[in-house]
């Protein structure tokens, strides 16, 4: 790393944590205590409101700010690169405002940077979703900000149909295929569906409140506690998905 990247990294770390240690700095840079000592040094001298001592820990005074579009040339590439994920395998509103985001960005980069954005070597295969399936991300992504439940006609599997009203909660990208997670009011349950096997799909006039163990954060929640209890059973197999 840079030494003019490793101090804007002290920054963002310090902007992140009310006090942070020479110590954690240190872990999370990949560099000696002695050399975050002498960066801490050279950004106090330099004019940046840092305050604390070696042994204690540090912390940047309320109100300090960097310009908001200082990025490493990583950063820049991982932007480029989610992307790319997202024109591929989001819907076409996702692609557009994917597009439009690197836009703006790239406007106010400087000229090396700017570079950066169309030279990075990483890249995300040429294919996309169905438009069906693309079809039904942008309704559903709709129907998750607004907290309104959804019908669709879904085949399971082993080629069961069935409808369901449910609670869409979140969309999870698997890398191949996209998934629902939400709450069924067939099964009581948490439920996720795969895209690609919605049939007819529409979003219903019912909105519903976040409810007490019935949210995503619930679910999440739901599978971390069933994750451990395989881990002490010895299975390492995990997942964010149950059965339908």
């Amino acid at each position: 790393m840079r030494r003019a990247d490793r101090l804007f990294q002290i920054i963002q770390l310090m902007r992140r944590r009310h006090v942070i240690t020479a110590a954690a700095l240190a872990h999370e840079l990949e560099v000696s205590e002695r050399t975050v000592y002498r960066d801490i040094s050279d950004l106090v001298a330099s004019g940046v409101p840092i305050d604390g001592e070696a042994g204690v820990g540090y912390t940047l005074r309320r109100g300090f700010d960097l310009p908001p579009l200082m990025f490493t040339e990583a950063e820049v590439e991982a932007m480029v690169l989610g992307a790319r994920v997202v024109t591929s395998w989001g819907d076409e509103g996702l692609a557009r405002a994917a597009t439009g985001a690197l836009a703006r960005i790239e406007a106010a980069l400087p000229e090396k940077l700017k570079a950066r954005l169309t030279s990075t070597p990483l890249y995300v295969p040429g294919f996309h979703v169905r438009p069906q399936i693309a079809a039904s991300l942008s309704v559903l992504r709709e129907a998750i900000d607004a907290n309104t439940k959804v019908w669709f006609a879904y085949t399971s599997g082993p080629g069961e149909f069935t409808e369901r009203t449910v609670r869409p909660l979140g969309l999870f990208f698997w890398g191949t295929v996209w998934s629902l997670e939400a709450w069924c009011e067939l099964r009581d349950d948490f439920r996720s569906f795969r895209l690609d096997r919605i049939g007819e799909l529409r979003v219903l006039e019912d909105r519903f409140a976040p409810e007490r163990g019935r949210t995503l954060d619930d679910f999440f929640q739901v599978i971390e506690a069933e994750n451990e209890s395989r881990r002490q059973d010895g299975d390492a197999w995990t997942t964010t998905a149950r059965p339908t």
